[in-house]
């Protein structure tokens, strides 16, 4: 059973949440945001430092000429220093009353400037250097530092952007046909066109390598099974011809049961290996389709009803399809209903709410179809559950084969209702299929 995905990956790309575009370029200007942003911590804390450093030093230069400029003429004019000076910060005035010398870096009513004091004698000799200046050509810097920074995100992001996008495209290239192999496409290849090597690209050989080993094995296995049902078609005909010489009897008849047992199984192989080598072609026609259902549940020799709209009394209903195919699928139904689940067995003629495309059912009332058949489709030589009782697990596998081939759907399920396993085929529209009247 093919398996669809909840979302196709070209979709994905409108997703930010998903996209790797949206990711990888979200997540260089998050990176560029925060280095910048860190780079300008960092510039605006070692600058005023540095600012602050060498202003103390420049101020502690000056404040040592002018007290050598007072010690000698006792005078400080023309020094840059000032005598009892009224702004001379709190604490560096109770350092000078010490007897000692300092600086001190103050925000004042004139703006910052950072201070230098020593005592004069009984007075206050102090040094003021303003800030305003440096520290605003400072924050003019960072600033500079900021936009630049917003700039380089501007111009980084869309050569990323174009990059990430290439990267996404070749990634949900190699997702969709990784889908299609997984539908069953095993031709499907990513490395169509050669590329320079790089992840993806050994991703993208992984997945090639993958499929062409799923297909040589699938491949190998269908030939191995058209080689064995060839080569016991031969001796099935000799041993044919040899239990109806036999004489009549209890071994007899079990002789010839077991012998068109395998009959039936050598059959269906042979048509299950033309299913698979996709030689069936369809040969569809107009038909009534409820007589044609009629006749494959009396050809089958096992009872089920035939419903249409849920009631017995069948209306002309005509599609186009091919009669043999579509009476083969039902048949296969209808056998697998009453060999692996429980009668009644319903096969019912309806309409898709949907497309209003003409619909044929087959219920039973058994413990329904296991979780691997629906979650993986029907397997050859596997019936899915004990409960479900013996067989070859080729009838599901040919009726969903032959479906193909006339362009149906043929999809399983349990019944919502109760017990019982549903199979639903829908019917494609012919050009003069003629829709269902209840």
């Amino acid at each position: 059973m093919p398996l669809h995905p909840p979302s196709s990956p070209a979709t994905w790309a409108w997703y930010p949440s998903r996209s790797l575009r949206w990711r990888i370029a979200g997540l260089v200007a998050a990176a560029t945001c925060v280095t910048v942003i860190v780079l300008e911590i960092l510039v605006d804390r070692a600058s005023h430092a540095f600012t602050l450093e060498q202003s103390r030093s420049i101020t502690m230069l000056t404040l040592d000429r002018a007290a050598t400029s007072y010690s000698r003429t006792g005078l400080v004019a023309g020094t840059g220093a000032e005598l009892d000076a009224t702004e001379v910060p709190g604490k560096l005035r109770a350092l000078v009353r010490e007897g000692r010398q300092g600086t001190q870096y103050a925000d004042g009513p004139d703006g910052p400037a950072m201070w230098a004091a020593r005592p004069a004698g009984t007075r206050t000799l102090s040094v003021r250097h303003s800030l305003s200046t440096t520290l605003g050509d400072l924050e003019a810097f960072n600033k500079s530092i900021l936009r630049d920074g917003l700039l380089a995100i501007v111009v980084v992001l869309p050569p990323i952007w174009l990059v990430a996008g290439e990267m996404s495209r070749r990634l949900r290239t190699a997702a969709g046909t990784a889908l299609r192999i997984a539908a069953g496409d095993l031709d499907a290849r990513i490395s169509a066109m050669p590329r320079p090597f790089d992840e993806i690209a050994e991703i993208s050989g992984a997945v090639d390598s993958m499929a062409a080993s799923l297909q040589a094995r699938l491949r190998g296995e269908q030939r191995f099974t058209a080689d064995v049902a060839h080569e016991l078609r031969t001796p099935l005909m000799g041993l044919v011809t040899a239990a109806e010489l036999l004489p009549d009897g209890e071994a007899e008849r079990y002789v010839r049961d077991r012998v068109r047992a395998l009959c039936a199984l050598v059959e269906d192989l042979l048509e299950i290996s033309r299913l698979d080598a996709g030689v069936e072609r369809a040969d569809p026609q107009h038909c009534a389709l409820v007589p044609l259902l009629e006749e494959a549940v009396e050809r089958v020799g096992v009872p089920a009803t035939v419903l249409v709209g849920g009631a017995t009394h069948p209306t002309d209903v005509r599609v186009w399809t091919d009669p043999r195919r579509l009476e083969r699928i039902v048949a296969n139904l209808v056998v697998n209903a009453h060999r692996h689940g429980r009668p009644p067995v319903a096969v019912t003629v309806g309409v898709d709410a949907d497309t209003g495309v003409p619909t044929v059912s087959v219920r039973d009332r058994g413990p329904g179809f296991p979780t691997g058949l629906l979650d993986d489709g029907p397997q050859r030589f596997r019936t899915g559950a004990r409960e479900r009782g013996r067989g070859h697990g080729l009838g599901l596998t040919i009726a969903l084969g032959q479906a193909h081939v006339i362009g149906a759907t043929l999809t399983f399920g349990n019944a919502s209702d109760g017990p019982g396993a549903v199979a639903l085929v829908r019917l494609p529209r012919g050009p003069a299929a003629e829709p269902i009247r209840d």
